[in-house]
């Protein structure tokens, strides 16, 4: 019974790895050539044989698939190495311009299919092999912006084919070859929006062996260098030969010949044994130090800043007090007529501060007609002692003499008599009574 088991569990082992070993290909190789555009495409319906079926229920052919691509070893992709991938139900693009510097050295790129639908893996390797030959780069090389296409449908094999064969016909070239391709998005620009299809634009870049031809050089004319300052778009002979199916913007149109390109060689120096030279044998100081004296620097620090500040206090003080001018030097200084003005204003504040104090007070006799001029009588007084005068208006006028009295005074040659009228007035909330009117002819 054991041995069943045994032999079961081996069967179940071997059968996983048989399992593992079918999702491992071989290593697929590639050739391409330093200064040409390569392009590989990682498609969905190669990677979905490597996926076991799904129990349940679903079409597998619309399973999620995404890739993970990096360099074996590392964490990324070369820097001449990009990848794109639109949609998780899209084909996957690796896509790039190695250099002269990185041909004879293979490049191993682990690629990684995610099943999102059941979270299996597969990986591959893909082995990159750099050639390096004489003819690339081509010396004659033109970048094109596209406003209407992005990165993925521009790498199609059909739409850059039908890109290569309208600059062939207005260049002429004997070779023209794809150098590399950029999104827009790379070079600083924005993402558009979702609306009327907008496409993100792209940048093209292709070498020849000949001369750039007149239709290309037309852009580099005064008149349509004005246009594209004024953002215009220039008169550019040969654009009806792309308008049907790329719009070229014209003015950022790059013309490069790197035959008059001069490198710029940078001296490195050369790279040592990483050995230091001898410096002989390291002297530490000695443990015997002498002291130090800070009663100078105490003096420096402490003494000079308190010496200034006692200093500045003597003049502040001596200013302060022993130099003010005085009252007699001051008035000596002002106008008598200032002086006698300032003194009858102060003799005035006292009188109104003393009489304010004495407000509560009855009225002063001086101030009412206490006897007949005429016959002696006393006169009674004008109000009660409960007299309201919170209630009497401030000014009275001519209609409103209620608290009038006339008093009969004798003419000076008859015995007939004058009446003299006063009204009662209030003076900052004080009744006072005053005469405001006498007979004629006195």
């Amino acid at each position: 019974m054991v041995g069943t088991m045994s032999a079961a569990a081996v069967a179940v082992w071997l059968g996983s790895v048989v399992s593992i070993l079918s999702r491992s290909h071989a290593d697929r190789n590639v050739y391409p050539s330093a200064g040409v555009l390569f392009v590989h495409v990682l498609e969905r319906e190669y990677f979905k044989g490597e996926f076991p079926p799904y129990p349940k229920a679903g079409d597998a052919n619309s399973d999620p698939i995404t890739f993970n691509t990096n360099l074996k070893g590392y964490p990324d992709r070369p820097g001449w190495l990009r990848y794109i991938q639109r949609t998780q139900h899209s084909d996957g693009v690796l896509y790039g311009s190695p250099t002269a510097e990185h041909a004879g050295i293979p490049s191993v790129i682990e690629i990684t299919a995610y099943n999102r639908r059941t979270f299996e893996t597969a990986r591959h390797n893909l082995v990159i092999n750099i050639m390096g030959t004489e003819e690339y780069p081509l010396p004659y090389q033109a970048e094109f912006y596209i406003k209407n296409m992005n990165v993925e449908e521009m790498l199609a094999s059909e739409v850059l084919g039908d890109f290569l064969g309208a600059v062939k016909n207005i260049w002429q070239p004997d070779r023209l070859n794809a150098i590399n391709i950029t999104s827009a998005l790379d070079r600083g620009g924005r993402v558009p929006l979702p609306i009327n299809n907008l496409k993100e634009g792209v940048y093209v870049m292709v070498g020849a062996d000949v001369a750039f031809s007149s239709c290309l050089r037309e852009v580099e004319s005064p008149h349509n260098q004005q246009r594209c300052s004024q953002e215009m778009e220039p008169s550019i002979s040969c654009d009806k030969k792309f308008r049907a199916q790329f719009d070229i913007d014209w003015c950022k149109i790059s013309l490069v010949d790197i035959n008059r390109v001069f490198p710029v060689y940078i001296t490195r120096p050369e790279p040592g044994n990483g050995i230091l030279p001898e410096f002989g044998l390291y002297d530490p100081p000695s443990e015997t130090l002498m002291s130090r004296n800070y009663f100078s620097d105490f003096l420096i620090t402490l003494a000079v800043p308190s010496a200034v500040a006692v200093v500045l206090l003597f003049i502040l003080g001596y200013t302060m007090c022993c130099r003010r001018e005085g009252l007699e030097k001051r008035n000596m200084q002002t106008p008598d007529i200032q002086l006698v003005h300032h003194n009858s204003i102060q003799k005035s504040s006292k009188e109104l501060r003393s009489m304010s104090k004495n407000r509560e007070i009855s009225w002063p006799l001086s101030t009412l007609p206490v006897f007949n001029p005429v016959s002696g009588e006393v006169v009674p007084p004008l109000h009660p002692d409960n007299y309201e005068t919170t209630s009497m208006p401030l000014m009275q006028t001519q209609t409103n003499l209620q608290n009038q009295i006339t008093i009969p005074q004798q003419r000076p040659s008859g015995d007939n008599y004058v009446m003299s009228t006063f009204r009662r007035l209030e003076v900052n909330g004080i009744p006072e009574e005053r005469k405001v009117a006498e007979a004629l002819n006195l």
